[in-house]
């Protein structure tokens, strides 16, 4: 997807604390600290009011900056945060033992992710159609699981952490949009709901036959909403 984005826009991909290259916190992980964390590198380096793009966890990090006042257009997909009690509890029950099986057999992920049957058994949670996808898309995202030390503390963060707090009508400084798989198991579609409630002003789009990342199922339509939501305003 970043290439396809680099050809219209100047794109930054950001490793957060303890994923990719990049050494965990020194201290509390939570999603205050991580977003307080992607302030600094925007303000190191110079960035002002860029434009940010977040999925997931990273989404939930998106809009917690939007909140704040940063005054770049955001895009967030299949955010975090605006689940019940019973959703979180079948999440850390559900989502985090599936990443922990992913780390045991990063040996044999080769040959799983070859074919259809062991990429739908990998993925099914994710994904609206995990068969559909690309071999090495899904053994490069695999891999990261085994990669980010950071990863268990972020979803203990998210887990145990705080909802999302919203955005009062009037208070937002850029447009933001939020994209929702409309298959999405893992923070289920009436999510949006709650996630629109708190942020009156933001603009919901619609992933169809879509899983929990649209950059996966439905990669051409989430560059064009992201190129249509960023840019010269």
């Amino acid at each position: 997807m970043i290439p396809a984005l680099a050809r219209e826009r100047d794109v930054i991909a950001v490793d957060l604390p303890g994923f990719g290259e990049s050494p965990p916190l020194p201290g509390e992980v939570s999603v205050a600290t991580l977003t307080d964390a992607v302030e600094e590198f925007i303000a190191e380096h110079d960035l002002g009011d860029v434009d940010i793009v977040g999925s997931s966890m990273g989404a939930r990090m998106a809009l917690e900056l939007a909140r704040r006042g940063h005054g770049g257009a955001t895009v967030a997909l299949d955010p975090g945060g605006f689940w019940t009690g019973a959703e979180v509890a079948y999440f850390a029950a559900t989502v985090v033992p599936s990443i922990a099986l992913v780390r045991r057999i990063q040996p044999v992920l080769p040959r799983l992710v070859s074919n259809r049957v062991g990429r739908t058994a990998l993925l099914l949670q994710f994904s609206a159609k995990p068969s559909a996808l690309d071999r090495d898309l899904v053994l490069s995202e695999l891999r990261n699981f085994a990669s980010s030390p950071g990863l268990f503390d972020a979803l203990e963060a998210l887990i145990r952490g705080p909802k999302q707090r919203g955005a009062p009508s009037g208070t937002l400084r850029a447009p933001v949009v939020i994209g929702w798989g409309r298959k999405d198991r893992v923070t289920p579609p009436r999510q949006a709901q709650r996630a629109l409630e708190r942020f009156p002003d933001a603009v919901l789009h619609w992933f169809s036959e879509c899983g929990h990342f649209p950059h996966w199922d439905r990669p051409g339509e989430t560059v064009q909403l992201i190129l249509d939501s960023t840019g010269p305003r």
